[in-house]
């Protein structure tokens, strides 16, 4: 039986010229399934190129076989390229405490990293069971100081896990960040029933662990929404325009926009810039200032009254 209507649908697989699609539409209980779809010719033509994560028009579809045809692509929010996945909506920094042990220079690139996607970011700390209270308090409040409310996870307090599988049911499109070996992998195997990608032990040698996943694949947490299975989404490219690095820093756009702090110049680097009025006293401004030290030769900055 075929269906001689459009429907708009999302991607949430592809393999080689085959894409993975879900309905999004419910005008019709009975095709609120998934379909393999491969792309209309002319939609190659245009060069456009259709991701995991894609909201797409499909037609021809056909319910006994299941199969239908990209006619088009809806206008995407975002787009990472590394893995490629479309409009994410949420990126959740994993970091564990131990085994291997927090390195807060990395935490902060990566929250950096996923800053400058534009999107929410959230913290989770994991393996929360290897350190004492007492530090794990610590924690919480040196993050909080960072601006982040950090989320921890203990294998002994499973209402750990259960807060953060209900704060992921409220989120549109979910992905996990992180370097190896922080638990990302097993995260996941406890959020999707059935997933069981392999796991890696941490190397004793070099401390940290092995990406294990080899797919990018959304699965359904809740009515539209979704949470990403994905290969090696470590770190993006920290090459950033150092005229847009304050805004990758909660504890300096938050004084501009919640303090209404005002420099002189509209444009401050907040260095030794004339007429910067920010307040510097926190922790990582001297990270922040290293950055824009050793990058400062890569730009010329014009400075705009």
């Amino acid at each position: 039986m075929k269906i001689d209507k459009k429907y708009k649908g999302l991607v949430t697989k592809k393999f080689n010229e085959f894409f993975l699609v879900e309905l999004s539409d419910n005008d019709f209980s009975e095709i609120n399934t998934k379909f393999l779809c491969t792309l209309r010719k002319s939609v190659s033509f245009r060069n456009q190129l259709v991701f995991v994560g894609d909201k797409v028009i499909i037609a021809q579809i056909d319910l006994k076989s299941k199969r239908a045809i990209i006619e088009s692509l809806v206008k995407r929010t975002n787009l990472l390229e590394r893995p490629a996945v479309a409009n994410i909506s949420n990126i959740y920094v994993i970091c564990s405490v131990d085994e291997p042990k927090l390195n807060l220079s990395q935490v902060s690139k990566f929250l950096i990293s996923a800053e400058q996607l534009s999107i929410e970011v959230s913290l989770v700390l994991t393996k929360c069971d290897l350190i004492s209270e007492q530090r794990r308090l610590f924690l919480i409040d040196k993050f909080d100081k960072w601006g982040y409310k950090a989320i921890t996870l203990n294998i002994n307090s499973p209402n750990d896990f259960n807060n953060l599988l209900t704060e992921l049911k409220t989120k549109q499109c979910s992905i996990f960040m992180g370097a190896s070996g922080v638990g990302k992998t097993t995260l996941l195997n406890m959020i999707i029933p059935g997933l069981q990608n392999s796991t890696a032990l941490v190397s004793r040698k070099i401390k940290r662990g092995k990406n294990t996943t080899r797919n990018v694949e959304l699965f359904s947490l809740s009515s539209k929404r979704y949470i990403v299975d994905t290969p090696g989404f470590n770190m993006q490219n920290l090459e950033i325009d150092i005229r847009e690095l304050p805004n990758y820093y909660p504890e300096i756009y938050k004084q501009v926009a919640d303090k209404g702090i005002k420099c002189k110049f509209r444009n401050c680097l907040h260095i030794n810039d004339q007429g910067c009025n920010l307040n510097k006293n926190f922790e990582r401004y001297a990270f922040y200032k290293d950055m824009i030290e050793s990058s400062k030769s890569h730009y010329c900055l014009i400075q705009e009254d």
